[in-house]
């Protein structure tokens, strides 16, 4: 009989996700499998809220900050490698804990990907260049053309996820939505999935203090770090590109951090929408 588990912590930014992972694997006996799209990059620490090193220390924890900005790095290749991982932790552990707010990672793991043809750099290089220099809204119409079911289907408020479906349907000559036909793929263990919630003003207050420890801590500085990259998927992150217009001159340090505090919120809000299809989701509500 198959016993082995993966329990995944999940829920909105800031709700307090890596406390209680931390506290659940201490119980179980377990390390922890991070499924955040932003902490595997070394570069970004302050502004993905990275576990500090006491709760690193706590806990083996892994992908966290195991790759670079500079690299391209998927979803698809996330389901690959966090698969093989799980298949080694599993020959030690019967229960293994994750921990993450990124929706589509997740699914990636529990449910496997689409078969999408590998990238094409040039050509997405081009798109990225026409986001930033005509807006979303240019590159939106063109998906509407192309993919109307894409069109409604994904966030076309996500330049990069529009960038991403013109770049397939483009380089393919098929509609970015035709990939999307894979059935669920089976995994060889349980999931459980355990969603964490607070009130809106509660996890609103916890958003709001956190930025302004984040620009306590040096948010600025790192943000400055990684100006270089900016370009790179990585980068296209609440906390980063609110500061990078500041770096421009676009607007001053006081609106970027009003910004970021607004943008995390809507984010917050995304991941909730995100997971309220998935009805095998157990939810608990934290107390402030």
């Amino acid at each position: 009989m198959n016993n082995r588990r993966l329990t995944i912590i999940l829920g909105p930014t800031a709700v307090g996700k890596t406390d209680y992972a931390i506290d659940y694997a201490l119980r179980v006996g377990s390390p922890v499998v991070s499924c955040d799209s932003r902490q595997i990059f070394r570069e970004l620490n302050i502004g993905v809220a990275r576990p500090s090193a006491e709760q690193l220390a706590r806990v083996r924890h892994y992908f966290i900050a195991t790759n670079s900005v500079t690299e391209y790095y998927t979803a698809g290749r996330y389901e690959l490698e966090a698969l093989e991982l799980l298949s080694s932790l599993f020959e030690e552990h019967e229960e293994i804990v994750m921990c993450g707010g990124s929706g589509l990672y997740i699914d990636a793991l529990c449910n496997g990907l689409d078969d999408f043809p590998e990238a094409d750099q040039s050509l997405r290089e081009e798109l990225s260049a026409r986001l930033r220099a005509e807006g979303v809204d240019s590159l939106r119409k063109e998906l509407l053309r192309l993919d109307p079911e894409s069109y409604h289907t994904i966030d076309i408020a996500n330049g990069q996820r529009v960038v991403r479906a013109l770049e397939v349907t483009i380089s393919t000559g098929r509609p970015y939505s035709s990939f999307k036909t894979s059935p669920k793929k089976k995994r060889d263990f349980e999931i459980v999935k355990i969603g964490l919630t607070r009130d809106r003003e509660v996890l609103y207050s916890r958003i709001n203090q956190r930025v302004d420890q984040m620009m306590d801590e040096g948010l600025v500085d790192e943000a400055r770090s990684v100006l270089p990259y900016r370009d790179m998927p990585a980068l296209n992150t609440v906390g980063y590109k609110e500061l990078f217009e500041y770096f421009d001159g676009s607007i001053p340090l006081e609106e970027a951090v009003r910004l970021i505090k607004r943008n995390t919120r809507h984010y917050a809000k995304r991941q909730l929408t995100w997971w309220g299809r998935d009805s095998s989701i157990r939810w608990i509500s934290l107390s402030s």
